[in-house]
Order: C-alpha cells, then sequence, then structure tokens
C-alpha cells in the first residue's frame, strides 16, 4: 500500500475532514488533496508532523522509495524557495536606485551623479516613468518575500514573469532615457534572474 493509500484510510479511520487535518498540521487543504491523491508528498516536518498526529512511526508510514522521493521532493523545495528568494531580494534592491548616485542630470554644464529622490533637471514624465517601474519591482519583491510561507497559484505560474517584465521596462526606460549607471544595474539584476531560471530549466531537464 502506498502512502497516499495510507494516508487516506488514517483520515478516514480517525474521521476527519481534509480541512480538518489540514489545520492539525498546519498546512492548506490543497496539500492534504494533494498527499492524498499522489500528486505530491510532505515535507520532513509535515511528515513528522503526520507521524505524531496519528501516532504511527514514519517507518509504518513510508516505503524505502517513498522515503528517497521525500528527500527528492523536500530538495525540489528548496531551490524553489532558493530561486523565489532571489528574485525577490533582486526586486526589493529597486530601493537603491532611489537613494544611490546612479543617475545622471546636466547641470550648469557639467554632468551631475544624483540618486532619484535628488533628481530635477529631467523632464516630468520621466521621473514618474522611474518611480512607477521600480515601485512595481519593489511591490513585486515584497510580495514574492511576503508569499514565501504561503500557497498562491497565480502567483507561483506569473510572479516570474511579472518580475522579469517590470525589470525590463526598467532596463529599456533607462537606454531609452540615457541613464547608463542606472541601466547597468538594472542589467546586473535582469542577466542574474535569466541565469537563474536557465539554471532551473537545466535542472529539470537532468530529472
Amino acid at each position: 500500500m502506498e502512502f497516499h493509500e495510507k494516508l487516506q484510510i488514517l483520515r478516514k479511520q480517525k474521521g476527519i475532514t481534509q480541512e480538518m487535518l489540514a489545520e492539525a498540521l498546519y498546512v492548506s487543504r490543497t496539500a492534504v488533496s494533494k498527499w492524498e491523491s499522489g500528486r505530491g508528498y510532505p515535507s520532513i516536518d509535515s511528515l513528522k508532523a503526520i507521524s505524531k498526529f496519528y501516532a504511527i512511526s514514519i517507518d509504518e508510514l513510508l516505503s524505502g522509495d517513498e522515503v528517497l522521493n521525500i528527500a527528492k521532493e523536500e530538495q525540489i523545495q528548496k531551490e524553489k524557495r532558493l530561486r523565489d528568494f532571489t528574485f525577490a531580494m533582486l526586486d526589493c534592491s529597486a530601493v537603491f536606485f532611489f537613494f544611490m548616485p546612479i543617475f545622471s542630470q546636466l547641470s550648469d554644464g557639467e554632468i551631475q551623479a544624483v540618486s532619484l529622490l535628488t533628481l530635477t533637471l529631467v523632464q516630468q514624465y520621466l521621473k514618474i516613468a522611474y518611480i512607477i517601474v521600480l515601485i512595481g519591482m519593489l511591490l513585486c519583491g515584497m510580495i514574492t518575500m511576503g508569499l514565501q510561507k504561503f500557497h498562491c497559484e497565480f502567483w507561483k505560474k506569473h510572479g516570474k514573469g511579472v518580475s522579469l517584465l517590470l525589470n525590463s521596462a526598467a532596463l529599456l526606460l533607462f537606454i531609452i532615457s540615457r541613464q547608463p549607471y542606472a541601466a547597468i544595474l538594472s542589467f546586473i539584476f535582469l542577466s542574474i534572474k535569466i541565469w537563474v531560471l536557465l539554471k532551473q530549466r537545466r535542472h529539470e531537464s537532468y530529472r
């Protein structure tokens, strides 16, 4: 008998619903449904909680192959959290654009290096565009960071795409408006994100 079948039997014997089990284990009902349908395995911590909740040993719950599958699943989740954290930190780093002297402006025939907050000698619409795209990146990073411990299917599917789109928009905007230092920093952020995604694709192709 496989793990997901044992989990269903144990829950039914206890006379509880998936929602009740989820509350007891401090996980989402979606996670419990996924485990019981055989579409995934719990983390090591959740597995220990299941073992304690049902007063059954982990050896009785799992076969040798399932232990390996859980270890593999745990590794995949760790890699995913690291990728999300990398994207979140890069997007949150957009705050540096507001305070670092990486914008150029011409004053009395001299080029000055100023922060976005002190940038005054540019067209107003350009400064507004800078602020909008950078706040967008900052919010994207904060949302990604805030959802680290929560399941959000939409953000799971589209969060990195939104991040890449905003970062690309910032890069294009800085290039068009001839802000080389801001463009270079945006390019570095974008390059790291693309490298992380390519590394993910390569790992997935090996599995």
